[in-house]
């Protein structure tokens, strides 16, 4: 379903969904002028067509006890040894198992990936940098960033 099939009702109750997941069809419904079944049957088709991916908690990571983000620039080897995988690759699938990296983008220019990082402190970020990123044998540099505040963070979309 491309951006531009959805409707006006649509795109009001996909807004009022990225403020509030748990919001009830029926109160969508009183804000956007539909039924609560009706509601529910355009988020059904959202989420059939893929546009809504999946529902989530958002959690605050500082009550978790993880106070320290920060972004990581990673570069690495362009070298390939035949009969192993893509550096490239191989760098994906062991991102996916690394919980201390909850995003991962792939990027243009002089490094290749970006990370995101939480974890609790400095000294969790030393274990992993030491124990896991620069132990993996395609990287081949890294950059780091410490935030040191969150002027704005949204999970909601411009629609």
């Amino acid at each position: 379903m491309a951006s531009t099939s959805l409707d006006r009702l649509d795109r009001a109750i996909l807004q009022r969904l990225q403020e509030d997941g748990r919001e009830t069809c029926e109160a969508i419904g009183e804000q956007v002028g539909l039924s609560a079944s009706a509601v529910l049957r355009r988020i059904k088709r959202l989420e059939e067509v893929g546009i809504i991916d999946r529902t989530v908690a958002l959690l605050r990571p500082e009550a978790l006890g993880l106070g320290l983000v920060a972004y990581v620039n990673v570069r690495l080897e362009k070298r390939e040894d035949h009969g192993k995988r893509n550096p490239m690759d191989e760098f994906r699938a062991s991102v996916q198992g690394w919980p201390e990296v909850v995003e991962c983008a792939a990027l243009t220019g002089e490094m290749d990936f970006l990370l995101r990082l939480v974890v609790q402190d400095m000294r969790a970020y030393s274990r992993f940098m030491l124990d896991t990123l620069l132990r993996h044998p395609a990287v081949q540099d890294c950059k780091t960033s410490f935030v040191m505040d969150r002027v704005k963070s949204t999970t909601a979309l411009p629609i």
